[in-house]
């Protein structure tokens, strides 16, 4: 028994066992630690503590708070009647008002499970008042919320900035193209099935009324103006726009729309923090684990390992790909960005792909994940969201799995897409 098999038997075993993620990655980590090395027990919890002590990862709860008391203000609604009244025109307006305020509340929320909770509830409804079938709509709109996790402000790639030691920043500026693509590969395969389908269509809005509704959302528009805008003009850091985005939120949703009372606030700051402790302890977890990968060299080892395909590196980056989908819809991405990124970054370096790029690639991959099934945390919002039957919202989305696979491998072998973004803020 060595320190590569114990980590490679124990994890899978105690997953099969029904353990949670954390305890997961501390049993496993503990007994490599106890069985194989010659350090003290004492050393885990130290080590604990240092996986948290990252400025980036101060970001976290302030944007998961930011991002609730957003969708319980008024402003997701607000979001989506705007944008419903100036796509009325189209023929197949309700889904694309569906993938544009996903692209829009992402950069608000930065959370996936939360898109799909605020869109569905909006949206659902009307996708199927507009004559859309249920397989599609639950498909579209729990396929859609994966944007969220490539949109900066993202929660993946802050937690991929603190493992990869990458700036935030340019992560951030990195995601917009990709994520924009995935929503326009999404908007072809509407434009298409709306041909097909013949929905009814929305109704028309007067000039006066489509004003009055931009002129409403006008502060909910404005939120990503005050995240990104103050990220990248260099007013203040990526942690400081979190906070900056919870007092907005606030001020809007509070004092502005009126639609939200303390007590409900006080509500939202505590499912917040529960959510914040979450994560936290899988990134606390995943840190003595990475240590313990790091100190036993398996990620160098697997640098030796794939040397000889050095003159392949689109080959390994495929299978990386390939790799990460898999994962993607079996564990949850948190727990895997933060597990796999000291493993896979020594890896790309050797194959000369950019970290930047890199973290793009492994948001995508878990964004994908999300909404695939058998695990896809999408999948199960959506269940108890709309009450149907899993299988029902998998056979919904087969098309859109195919589809954003078929642009994760576009964004995986087009690195400008990601790189352009990251060199304007360098």
């Amino acid at each position: 028994m060595s320190i590569p098999l114990v980590l490679s038997i124990l994890p899978p075993v105690l997953l099969i066992a029904g353990l949670p993620i954390y305890l997961v990655l501390l049993v496993s980590a503990g007994a490599a630690i106890l069985g194989f090395m010659s350090v003290p027990p004492t050393l885990i919890p130290q080590i604990m503590f240092g996986g948290l002590d990252k400025f980036a990862l101060l970001s976290v709860p302030f944007f998961i708070f930011a991002g609730e008391i957003m969708a319980r203000g008024g402003v997701s609604r607000r979001i989506v009647a705007c944008i419903l009244s100036l796509c009325g025109g189209f023929k197949a307006a309700r889904p694309i008002t569906t993938i544009a305020a996903s692209e829009f509340f992402g950069a608000v929320s930065g959370s996936s499970p939360a898109t799909v909770a605020a869109m569905g509830k909006l949206m659902y409804p009307s996708l199927r008042e507009g004559g859309y079938s249920e397989k599609f709509s639950l498909g579209l709109l729990t396929s859609a919320g994966g944007i969220a996790s490539v949109m900066p402000p993202s929660i993946l790639m802050i937690l991929y900035a603190a493992s990869a030691e990458q700036s935030v920043t340019e992560l951030f500026a990195a995601g917009v193209i990709p994520a924009l693509l995935l929503g326009f590969a999404t908007l072809l395969y509407i434009l298409w099935y709306a041909r097909k389908v013949k929905p009814v269509p929305e109704a028309k809005r007067t000039a006066v009324e489509t004003v009055a509704l931009i002129l409403g959302a006008l502060p909910a528009l404005g939120t990503p103006l005050v995240i990104l805008g103050g990220i990248y003009s260099g007013v203040f850091s990526p942690t400081e726009s979190a906070g900056i985005a919870g007092v907005y939120g606030i001020l809007v949703a509070r004092f502005l729309y009126r639609e939200i009372s303390w007590f409900e606030i006080w509500e939202v700051v505590i499912s917040s923090a529960r959510l914040t402790a979450q994560i936290l302890l899988v990134v606390a977890a995943s840190g003595v684990f990475s240590w313990v990968l790091t100190t036993s060299g398996i990620p160098q080892a697997l640098v030796q390992s794939v040397g000889g395909l050095a003159e392949s590196p689109w080959m390994v980056l495929i299978a990386i790909n390939i790799f990460l989908l898999i994962v993607g819809c079996l564990i949850d991405p948190v727990s895997a960005i933060v597990l796999l990124t000291p493993m896979l970054v020594p890896l790309a370096s050797h194959l000369g792909v950019d970290l930047i790029h890199f973290g793009v690639i492994m948001a995508v991959n878990l964004s994908i994940g999300m909404f695939t099934p058998p695990f896809g945390l999408n999948i199960f919002t959506s269940h108890a969201l709309f009450n149907v039957k899993i299988s029902t919202i998998c056979a919904g989305l087969v098309p859109f799995i195919v589809l954003q696979v078929i642009t994760l491998f576009v964004i995986s072998f087009i690195p400008w897409l990601s790189l352009v973004g990251a060199e304007f803020v360098r």
